[in-house]
């Protein structure tokens, strides 16, 4: 037995000083990995601050004519001739198609006709008045002579006589009112009559389809003899020319929600055109300042000369906007934002030094800074890099990156 004990006592010690070993091995590790002068994990953090962002966006744009309408006839009629065909280039005011409406021009020649007879009859009843006044002058001049005579030598003239005067003057003095009468009956008349004719030429007028533009004739409906059907009483009438103007096209975006709010006119916008391998400037001209329900989006335009004709309303283009807002934004460096997960987080250094753990609402960004729009205040601490090595709670020192530095000269530049 005590030899035994003595073979197994050389081992066991062995196992001993190699646990013990291990033990201080282990303990030199921890010691070289603490940090000097400190027991917590330094975290690089940057101060949450206010900035102006600028921001660009690239979306698809479609080119549309600056203005388009499709010419109804506003009478019913056959066409008696059409000048023009797709792709014609027409100026204001030209004439495009002339109708055939047979039953117009009877009208028109009726309301002639009646402007002639009102004419004619204000001429007559005229000669009437002056006839009457002729008269009438005539009648009062005696009934007066007699009436002097019978003033000077009473009984001189018969009272039947002088009342028979008296009764003639007043009854010229009617006529001649009567007959004014009349004449401004007949000026009525004629100021009817003429309205009449100028409603009629109007819809002689209307006979002819003329552009109301300086434009391109981009479809023809109809064909010399087709019956066309008034537009203003058939709601099922085919129109006959189709006519663009396209000296200058509106570029048409659709600007995502989230940008929506920035979007100011007089917005500066770089265009490429892919299919003529061109890139020109413009600015945002106007926008609808409503969203799209269905695609959240709101529509932008640019309106971009096209004086040479060489853009096509149809064409697209990739339009980058640069997107601007105030300069009281609250800005972090973008690494400083985890968006894996379904809601943006950050780590924050509160005034404990602990971490914490924050959901934020996130606005526009850049290539280097993001807007945090709720969820961070002004001047508190976050992380911006390892976030991974921290957890919520856990006691750090913070230490002040250079990172936020060199993204604002990076933006600068």
């Amino acid at each position: 037995m005590k030899i035994a004990a003595s073979v197994r006592s050389p081992n066991l010690g062995r196992i001993y000083l190699l646990y013990y070993t291990l033990i201080a091995l282990c303990g030199c590790n921890r010691a070289a990995q603490q940090p000097a002068g400190s027991a917590n994990p330094i975290a690089p953090v940057v101060s949450a601050s206010r900035a102006t962002l600028a921001n660009t966006l690239t979306v698809a744009g479609e080119f549309i004519p600056y203005q388009e309408v499709e010419l109804h006839a506003k009478v019913a009629g056959y066409i008696r001739r059409i000048d023009v065909d797709i792709g014609d280039r027409v100026k204001q005011g030209q004439v495009l198609a002339v109708l055939d409406v047979p039953e117009l021009q009877a009208q028109v020649q009726g309301a002639q006709a009646g402007v002639r007879q009102s004419q004619a009859e204000i001429l007559q009843a005229t000669n009437e008045v002056v006839r009457d006044e002729a008269n009438f002058v005539a009648l009062h001049a005696a009934a007066e002579r007699l009436q002097q005579a019978s003033d000077a030598r009473p009984g001189l003239i018969a009272q039947q006589e002088l009342d028979d005067a008296h009764a003639k003057d007043r009854a010229a003095a009617a006529q001649v009112d009567a007959a004014k009468s009349a004449l401004n009956a007949m000026q009525q008349q004629l100021g009817v009559s003429q309205a009449q004719q100028q409603q009629v030429s109007t819809m002689e007028d209307y006979s002819r389809i003329v552009a109301p533009f300086t434009g391109i004739v981009t479809w023809r409906y109809a064909d010399t003899g087709a019956l066309i059907q008034a537009g203003t009483s058939n709601a099922g009438s085919a129109p006959v020319v189709k006519i663009a103007e396209v000296s200058t096209l509106r570029l048409r975006l659709p600007v995502p929600e989230t940008i929506a709010p920035y979007m100011h006119d007089g917005d500066n916008a770089t265009i490429r055109i892919d299919a003529l391998g061109r890139t020109i400037t413009g600015k945002v001209t106007r926008s609808t300042d409503e969203l799209d329900m269905a695609t959240r989006s709101m529509q932008v335009e640019v309106d971009v000369p096209n004086a040479d004709g060489s853009l096509t309303p149809g064409m697209y283009a990739q339009v980058m906007l640069n997107v601007r807002r105030s300069g009281d934004a609250l800005v972090v460096p973008i690494q400083a934002i985890d968006t894996s997960g379904p809601q943006p987080i950050l780590l924050v250094v509160n005034a404990q030094s602990r971490v914490e753990k924050r959901a934020v609402q996130t606005g526009i960004a850049t290539a280097n800074r993001i807007e945090v729009l709720s969820g961070l205040r002004e001047g508190e601490q976050v992380i911006v890099a390892n976030q991974a090595s921290f957890q919520p709670g856990e006691l750090v020192t913070a230490k002040q990156s250079a990172l936020a530095v060199a993204n604002d000269a990076t933006e600068a530049h």
